[in-house]
């Protein structure tokens, strides 16, 4: 949900990230930014700033002197205000700083290595026909709805060894957690207050710890950091990671990738007649389309090229900006699926670059396939009707399409 704020006056000095207009196409206010104003600031949320060029953008995701991961969402609530301590935070690594940010995500690359990664591509393929035979038969009907939302709370579902039908509870989850980011503090005190998504957490941790799986809660359970097992926190923490990282970003390049393909033919006759185009694909959607906008924290005042940030100000690293930077990438705005030099910025920069990017790579691209598989030609039922999730993972939340 977004526009409960006021309106914004200038994108300059008042950007809002949740306002109705950046929320429906993002791209020219960023393009704006790049040209006359590098680093926006805002008032809002405590005091937000802006960096939209891939300099900038690159500079401050590998400065964690100046800057630190303990809160990654941009929201009323200050971490000051919650306990969230340094340099562990509230979902490591990826709200953890050096050097523990290290250790836990060493701890985690066994699990997101090509192999188990590689061992989900025929449920996630299993998953995705099963989806698509539901629409048989259908001339019209929402894609996000009926596709896109589905296929990555299920896989992590999957990996964390979940019941399937909980599927729904965690859509739930990463609605209160990332989407309504412009709540007011007590709603969103509300929201932490009622312990729901640690409750939930706390139950599958006490199953698996009862009857231990071959899957990613008992292998964080049995996991070990300088010979001692992890603290429920961190185990949990981990969990909430994988939820928010893992569905609301996947789903959103998935549909994104849908909407492109649904407004460019061309592009869908050449994923079907030229399969070797698949691999610089999936690599250009990704960039044109990347949905993350991560956050920091300014750790104390300090001076960022003549911006005087202050401690706890929060900081927006807008990597769909990065992407579209012209000084980065020759005809940014333009999709070329075959595009090589696309060292492109959708998984993030620095230490925190996405330690799923395998994941998120196969379920975009068997979800793709399968779709075009199936559904060879199609196209938006209503351009108009298509709509954005708010906050800082952007995607279509309602993707009408017509077969054709």
């Amino acid at each position: 949900m977004t526009g409960r704020q006021a309106p914004v006056s200038d994108w300059a000095t008042d950007f809002d990230h949740t306002d109705p207009t950046w929320v429906a196409d993002p791209y020219p206010i960023w393009d704006e930014l790049r040209r006359n104003c590098p680093v926006a600031h805002s008032d809002r949320y405590g005091g937000t700033w802006l960096p939209t060029t891939h300099e900038l953008v690159s500079e401050v995701a590998y400065d964690t002197e100046h800057f630190t991961s303990r809160a990654v969402v941009v929201s009323n609530i200050k971490p000051t205000d919650l306990d969230l301590p340094a340099p562990i935070g509230l979902a490591p690594p990826i709200t953890s700083d050096p050097p523990f940010h290290a250790i836990a995500r060493r701890m985690l690359l066994p699990a997101f290595s090509p192999k188990p990664i590689n061992a989900l591509e025929p449920f996630t393929r299993s998953l995705c026909r099963e989806l698509l035979d539901a629409t048989r038969g259908m001339s019209h009907f929402d894609a996000a709805l009926e596709y896109t939302r589905h296929i990555p709370v299920r896989v992590i579902v999957q990996m964390l060894g979940f019941p399937q039908e909980d599927a729904d509870i965690f859509r739930h989850f990463i609605t209160q957690v990332l989407e309504n980011v412009d709540q007011s503090v007590e709603e969103r005190q509300e929201v932490i207050a009622s312990g729901e998504l640690d409750a939930y957490m706390n139950d599958q941790i006490a199953k698996h710890r009862a009857e231990p799986r071959d899957d990613l809660t008992s292998f964080l359970l049995e996991a070990e950091i300088d010979g001692n097992k992890l603290e429920d926190a961190h185990i949990r923490g981990t969990m909430v990671l994988l939820m928010i990282a893992g569905i609301d970003t996947t789903w959103s390049a998935i549909g994104a990738s849908l909407w492109h393909l649904a407004r460019h033919p061309e592009d869908r006759r050449r994923l079907i007649e030229e399969p070797a185009l698949w691999d610089t694909a999936i690599e250009e959607l990704l960039r044109a389309y990347a949905p993350v906008t991560m956050a920091r924290m300014v750790k104390e005042d300090f001076d960022f090229h003549g911006c005087p940030m202050k401690k706890d100000d929060w900081l927006l690293l807008p990597f769909p900006s990065a992407n579209r930077d012209e000084r980065e990438f020759p005809e940014a705005d333009a999709v070329e699926l075959d595009r090589v030099d696309n060292r492109h910025a959708a998984f993030g920069l620095g230490i925190h670059r996405c330690l799923g990017s395998n994941l998120a790579r196969m379920e975009l691209t068997v979800a793709l396939q399968e779709w075009l598989d199936r559904y060879p030609q199609f196209d938006l039922a209503d351009p108009a009707a298509v709509t954005w999730s708010g906050g800082q993972v952007r995607g279509p939340r309602s993707l009408p399409v017509r077969i054709l």
